[in-house]
């Protein structure tokens, strides 16, 4: 065994290679994702397809689905996200998870600093192909909501998924759809184009996959 290797690493890493194998492979293919959008967004390029979807959601809009996407995407909203995650620490804390409390805290303040960071580098504005039902004073890439919600909701769905292992496919599978249908409510409202929500998805996977790695290097704790 390597000297310089903790005991417990090297068996975590060891015991889960093929596993490792696949993520590292999944995190070369985000980060290419995230830089070729990112170039083109530095070099003010413009995605043709960004529009097209955009208007042909809107052909589709009326008052029952503008509600129904007002609603889903309050739950990546700052107000519902803090309520949220105020709760999962209290509750972690309370069954002396002190470690999973810890990770769930360095893990949203790394999602703030890396969303409201990379939104002033790249200073896209949001989309104003019609008059959207709510107003968004930030700029558009990448999408907060997107990058937000695959943090928080993948995050508590790993720690569901860890104390309730018969039940981990409908954990991850509602996680899923959460934070698929809140990258859809964007669209729908007009207030993000689609490489926003791609990109959004691709830097929140990335950090989430790095704090999920520190939290199984602690263990159960």
């Amino acid at each position: 065994m390597p000297k310089l290797l903790p005991t417990k690493i090297y068996r975590w890493t060891r015991s889960s290679f093929p596993l490792s194998f696949v993520v590292l492979l999944g995190c070369l293919g985000l980060l290419a994702l995230f830089g070729w959008l990112s170039q083109e967004v530095l070099e003010k390029e413009a995605f043709d397809f960004d529009t097209t979807v955009l208007l042909w959601l809107h052909q589709h809009s009326n008052f029952t689905i503008d509600s129904l996407m007002l609603r889903i995407t309050a739950l990546g909203d700052p107000e519902f996200i803090v309520i949220l995650l105020t709760i999962s620490f209290s509750l972690l804390l309370g069954f002396k998870r002190v470690w999973a409390a810890q990770i769930l805290f360095f893990n949203c303040l790394g999602g703030l600093i890396l969303n409201q960071g990379l939104k002033l580098v790249f200073t896209k504005p949001r989309p104003q192909l019609w008059t959207p039902l709510i107003v968004e004073h930030s700029y558009s890439f990448p999408s907060g909501h997107a990058l937000g919600s695959s943090v928080v909701y993948g995050f508590l769905a790993i720690l569901l998924a860890r104390q309730y292992p018969c039940y981990r496919l409908g954990i991850h599978g509602v996680a899923v759809v959460i934070v698929g249908s809140i990258g859809l409510s964007r669209l729908f409202l007009g207030v993000h184009y689609p490489t926003d929500i791609i990109a959004g998805y691709a830097v929140g996977l990335l950090w989430l996959i790095t704090c999920v790695v520190i939290l199984q290097m602690g263990g159960k704790r």
